[in-house]
């Protein structure tokens, strides 16, 4: 929530503070934080420039001010009078140090100095001035050493100025100069933690630029030092932009630090100029009176504080345009909000708002309006009213019903997901009775090895591993029973999928089926979560499956999947029976009832989509459900080989009972991304008719009345089935849809075989969607080594693959999920998919085994169309990847070799033309550096064999160029005399001239020490040879 607060609101903010057409150039300070700088920044800095054209400062130049410090001379005279600049008379022993404020073309730290009277004076000026009046040891402290004498070389001329750098240390790094944080009228103070020290520090020493600084950043971090900081904040007149957050740091457990900001003074009121306020991410109880009395105050940021009512004066800042009160505990509005006539943005989402006042609905100027996760129970019908208004998110709130005037906003979108629209007003609650408030439902917490637990007529609340929870309400059971559990394999008898549905959990199984409870009992299923998408249970009672109406919450604290992480995210549903039960993310279902009066239906996912079925479409009550799936349009550019192609939002439109209307129904969807209505190319949209059953798609625009307006295409029908609106240059525009449609449908995934380090016959198969591979190979790659995954595949949701080990690996077949000697598989985006298997060595294998192991598909599924299935026959159209794997030999007690990660000898060339040994290439490759993929090319390795190597040593550079030389190297132990001169050739085609010329140094060195040896050895043989006894 804090990061969506850092990026949304800053970019919201520069909406209102600055022109398109404005030019904004910004020098980046540097930073030793780990926080990135958000767009607020921007949004400032435009603010301040905006404000700065409209109004001039009519008081002196920059470089009129001047301020005096106190320099103590060489005498040890300690006072610390303050020199006046005004009448110039300086005390015996004292000498001025002035420092004024610098022009455009000025370093800000240079220090100008007026030397003594008397010329033969010298002395050595140390000033230290407290930063705070705190005593602390950590105080920071500025330290400034100066040195004039006339006439001495070492010290400053006092015909010249001399810079002085002026130290932030503490509480900044000794590396950060002033330079870093200021520049211009701009300071930034909260890339550094405790940096707001620094400004009560600058103020002392260069008072007359800050009071020209008009934008200010500071971190609220250190209690201690903001304190200080806002006794300089009434004198800055200038400022247009103050921010003053917290969450700019993190303690070593990765939390955010907290703001510890409560109060601003009073005296704030006095800059007059404030543009924009920024206070977010601090410990605010109550809006700042100060703020009420910034005329032109036109962005207020009070994001994550502890604001519980606001005051009815806020109507006093007429000029305000953006106000974001996200994540506070506002239980209401006053009814003086609706007095802030410019006010265009407004984010009140993440409190505890149960209502909204009737004068919402005079903000006129309104554009967004943001109450998401609030306690809304209905909307008041003058909002009705906001004809400005773009963009309403209500969703995650309590709505059961929205104002009909809403609807007739055409430009209206609104996100009205997690709301109960529709269903019928909850009872209120049972006051309870004594015997029920005493009553507490004991808690059983099960291990993974527990699979059977008794429940009695008091009820339980039972927590099974993995986090799957089952509430026993006390009188569920007459008397004590025992009941079992089981976690399935995602196997197709026990899973049922319908059209885009994704599997989120594995099957769970209840027992005894056989049982009738006398009050409900909740079952509790995890699941994975899903964008955009809904979660729902579904159960299988031996003959059907049925979809239960499920509710979604957190699970208990004390059963978190993970120890010490966030509870489990659980799909809920009520039976009287155990069963199998499973969760299943599917598209979002928007229902309601059709009546012979009509009504309209409109999608929560794009409010942009409405159904309007006119009074007597049907004589019986229908059920009528609307499906939204959101397409990629990159993606559909991609497999269609059309630049231009654009879609719309795929519908999906079913009914109970299934017959055609008495009259068309009209249909208004979001015209395709980029393409305008006012002059959009008729001959290239097209509407297409999906039949799920017969998986065909058929044109159908010229067979309805299809028109468009500014931003939606409208057409009519009488038959529900999908639709889709297409825009595309294509002819044969039915083939494409249907090509696209299917490849839309497969997810693209990788396949990981991997060994363990410690026993290579265990080894891990795993297939992931390709999004998720690299975190995986990144938490295995400690306990795991293996090839890098493999290419990219297309497979569907619940496709069956196998996995065949071969050339000398062999797997034990009796396994149940072995046919035929194959591992197999059933493919789920949101499960692992993981299984862990010993292979050996087939029977006649000696040695080590370079075996592979290689992915098939398997049994084509029934509900492919005829032209996809076709091509999924045959054995090549069945492959899907292979990956080596490796197998050490065996010793002789039948425990296997491991091989030892070490280079073994290597001496490439001979003596007589000079060689390299190995120590050589070790020192050669230590040089090397990120050079190493082109010399390896040049010297002949495959891309391949080189992404291999990047791949196993991603982490390592020194491993990664040893592998690559000695690999190269290991080919080249019979090429002989050709080595060496191949291996400087490679350096000198990479532009490694000086390895070049070093590999030439020691070939040469070489070669004269053999020559040498030889030498010695002939003359050792001669004189032997005098020395025999005849």
């Amino acid at each position: 929530m804090s990061s969506r607060c850092d990026e949304d609101n800053g970019n919201r903010a520069s909406k209102w503070t600055g022109s398109e057409d404005e030019v904004l150039e910004v020098t980046p300070a540097k930073t030793t934080s780990n926080r990135e700088d958000t767009s607020v920044d921007l949004t400032a800095l435009r603010l301040c420039e905006e404000s700065q054209q409209h109004q001039q400062d009519p008081g002196k130049s920059e470089g009129e001010a001047q301020a005096v410090l106190p320099v103590r001379t060489n005498k040890g005279n300690s006072d610390t009078r303050v020199l006046s600049a005004i009448s110039g008379e300086v005390s015996e022993g004292w000498t001025e140090t002035v420092i004024k404020e610098p022009q455009k073309d000025e370093d800000p730290t240079t220090l100008s100095f007026r030397p003594p009277a008397s010329p033969s004076l010298s002395f050595t000026d140390t000033w230290a001035p407290s930063l705070s009046n705190r005593s602390s040891p950590s105080s920071p402290i500025m330290h400034h050493t100066s040195c004039i004498t006339p006439s001495s070389s070492s010290c400053v001329s006092p015909s010249s100025s001399s810079p002085a750098l002026l130290s932030l240390t503490p509480p900044l790094p000794p590396s950060v100069e002033l330079s870093s944080v200021l520049a211009d009228t701009r300071l930034t103070l909260d890339v550094y933690q405790g940096g707001a020290a620094v400004l009560p520090l600058l103020w002392r020493s260069i008072p007359g630029q800050l009071r020209a600084l008009q934008y200010l950043r500071l971190g609220s971090e250190d209690g201690a030092a903001i304190e200080d900081a806002l006794e300089v904040l009434p004198h800055l007149k200038q400022l247009r932009s103050l921010a003053i957050r917290g969450h700019c740091f993190y303690d070593a457990q990765g939390l955010p630090l907290p703001g510890l900001l409560t109060a601003l003074p009073s005296s704030l009121a006095s800059l007059s100029l404030l543009v924009h306020v920024d206070l977010s991410f601090n410990q605010l109880s109550c809006l700042p009176p100060c703020l009420l009395h910034l005329p032109a105050l036109s962005s207020l940021l009070l994001c994550h504080n502890r604001l519980s009512i606001l005051p009815p004066d806020i109507a006093q800042l007429s000029s305000l345009g953006y106000l974001s009160l996200l994540g506070n505990r506002l239980v209401s509005l006053p009814q003086s909000l609706g007095q802030l006539k410019g006010l265009q943005m407004l984010d009140i989402s993440h409190n505890l708002l149960q209502s909204l006042p009737e004068e919402i609905g005079t903000l006129g100027e309104l554009v967004k309006l943001e109450l998401s996760h609030n306690e809304l129970r209905q909307l008041p019908e003058t909002m009705g009213s906001l004809l400005s208004l773009r963009e309403l998110v209500i969703h995650s709130n309590h709505l059961r019903l929205i104002p009909q005037c809403l609807n007739q906003l055409p430009l209206l979108k609104m996100d009205a997901r997690n709301n109960p629209l529709g269903r019928p007003p909850t009872p209120p609650p049972l006051p309870p009775t004594p015997e029920r408030a005493e009553t507490k439902i004991p808690e059983l917490h099960l291990a993974f090895s527990q699979h059977s637990f008794c429940v009695s007529s008091a009820g339980c609340h039972v927590f099974l591993p993995g986090g799957t929870e089952l509430l026993f309400p006390p009188g569920c059971l007459v008397s004590t029973t025992r009941l079992k559990w089981a976690e399935k394999k995602p196997d197709k008898k026990w899973v049922w999928l319908e059209e885009h549905d994704i599997l989120s959990s594995r099957p769970l199984e209840l027992r005894p089926h056989g049982v009738t409870f006398l009050k409900p009992v909740e079952v509790c299923v995890p699941y994975h979560r899903s964008s955009r998408r809904e979660v729902v249970v579904r159960r299988f009672d031996g003959q059907s499956w049925s979809t239960l109406p499920t509710a979604l919450r957190r699970g208990s604290q004390s059963n978190s999947c993970h120890p010490g992480g966030r509870p489990a995210r659980l799909a809920c549903c009520s039976v009287k029976q155990f069963s199998w039960f499973v969760a299943v993310s599917c598209p979002v279902r928007d229902s309601c009832s059709l009546t012979p009066e009509g009504t309209l239906l409109v999608s929560s996912l794009d409010p942009g989509i409405k159904l309007l079925f006119p009074p007597d479409a049907t004589l019986q009550t229908r059920t009528i459900t609307l499906q939204v799936l959101q397409v990629s349009v990159s993606e559909v550019q991609a497999f269609c080989g059309d630049p231009q192609a654009r879609v719309s939002p795929l519908l999906c439109l079913s009914q109970t009972p299934s017959m055609d209307f008495l009259h068309p129904i009209k249909v208004q969807v979001p015209l395709p991304n980029g393409v305008p209505g006012h002059m959009v190319d008729m001959s290239c949209l097209h509407l297409l008719h999906g039949d799920p059953n017969a998986h065909t798609w058929t044109d159908i625009t010229s067979q309805v009345s299809l028109y468009v307006t500014h931003l939606y295409a409208i057409f009519y029908i009488t038959h529900f089935s999908w639709y889709w609106l297409w825009y595309t240059t294509q002819r044969c525009v039915s083939g494409v849809v249907r090509r696209v449609y299917q490849r839309l449908k497969q997810f693209k995934v990788q396949f990981l075989v991997l060994q363990r380090k410690t026993d290579p016959t265990q080894v891990l198969l795993q297939c992931l969607p390709t999004n998720k591979v690299d975190s995986r190979v990144q938490s295995l790659s400690e306990q795991y080594e293996g090839p890098q995954p493999s290419d990219l595949c297309d497979i569907l949701e619940g496709e069956q693959f196998f996995a065949g080990f071969e050339k000398g690996l062999d797997i034990n077949s009796d396994r149940p999920d072995c046919e035929g000697g194959r591992l197999s598989f059933v493919f789920y985006s949101s499960l692992k998919n993981l299984k862990e298997v010993y292979v050996s060595p087939a029977e006649g294998q000696a040695g080590p085994v370079r075996g592979q192991v290689s992915f098939y598909r398997g049994e084509v599924p029934s509900d492919l169309p005829q032209e996809v299935a076709r091509k999924r026959k045959g054995h090549d159209t069945q492959w899907l990847a292979t990956l080596p794997l490796r197998l050490p030999a065996l010793s002789s007690d039948r425990s296997y070799v491991m091989e030892e990660h070490q280079y073994p000898p290597l001496n490439l060339g001979d003596p007589e033309s000079g060689y390299l040994t190995e120590v050589n290439l070790l020192s050669i490759s230590l040089q090397i550096g990120q050079d190493w993929r082109n010399i390896g090319i040049n010297l002949g390795l495959s891309y391949q064999e080189l992404d291999r190597i990047q791949y196993k040593y991603r982490d390592n550079l020194g491993a990664l160029v040893l592998d690559m030389l000695f690999q190269w190297a290991r080919g080249q132990t019979e090429v002989g005399q050709g080595a060496v001169p191949r291996l400087v050739e490679a350096m000198v085609e990479s532009g490694r001239k000086d390895l070049a010329d070093e590999i030439e140094d020691i070939v040469s060195l070489g070669k004269t020490k053999y020559r040498e040896s030889l030498r010695r050895v002939g003359l050792e043989a001669e004189t032997s040879l005098h020395n025999e006894p005849p």
